[in-house]
């Protein structure tokens, strides 16, 4: 009915209102750990975390755009399930590459770096499966992507960018400390 629907969608957007706002207030508040959360547990909890908010706002997202509250709930978490397993993937690999960097930190270009990197393999993996998924041609998939692309963007830019200063850095891409010379003889 439609007064279950509209209640669906208000509890939803309610419960990510609350939710991101609720992250922000403890993102703000936290300290910055330099050594923090590191290895599977840290990958764990940041991929739960992002899912958790990215399953509520990608169903509203296709709410919005007309499609049907249970489809729209089922396609964002089937799409999560592919993203975590993307995710962890991803995300090994890159810390890999970071390694091997001489500069250490994240800076505004290698969060871009890794922003695009992450969504831009996981579009090419969402694309022929909404087009699947909602009945629609690749091409109405492609522009629904788009406009998932533009907020997973920024929100995964911020999410990363406020789990770190939660969390601390990963061990990747924290400062290595300097050789102290010995004064002894």
């Amino acid at each position: 009915t439609r007064a279950g629907r509209d209640l669906s969608q208000a509890l939803c957007g309610a419960g990510l209102f609350f939710g991101f706002f609720g992250f922000l207030l403890v993102w703000m508040t936290a300290p910055f750990t330099p050594t923090g959360l590191q290895g599977p547990w840290r990958r764990f909890v940041f991929v739960a975390l992002y899912e958790l908010f990215a399953i509520a706002a990608a169903s509203m997202l296709f709410m919005l755009i007309g499609q049907q509250p249970g489809a729209s709930g089922a396609m964002a978490v089937v799409a999560s399930a592919l993203a975590i397993a993307w995710n962890m993937t991803f995300n090994h690999f890159f810390e890999r590459w970071e390694l091997r960097q001489p500069v250490r930190g994240r800076s505004v270009r290698r969060r871009m770096a890794h922003a695009l990197g992450f969504e831009g393999g996981l579009a090419l993996m969402l694309i022929p499966l909404m087009a699947w998924w909602f009945g629609v041609s690749l091409w109405e998939a492609t522009l629904m992507e788009a406009g998932l692309l533009v907020f997973f963007l920024l929100y995964t830019y911020a999410f990363n960018w406020g789990f770190d200063r939660i969390f601390g850095l990963p061990a990747s891409a924290q400062q290595r400390p300097q050789h102290q010379p010995s004064s002894a003889p």
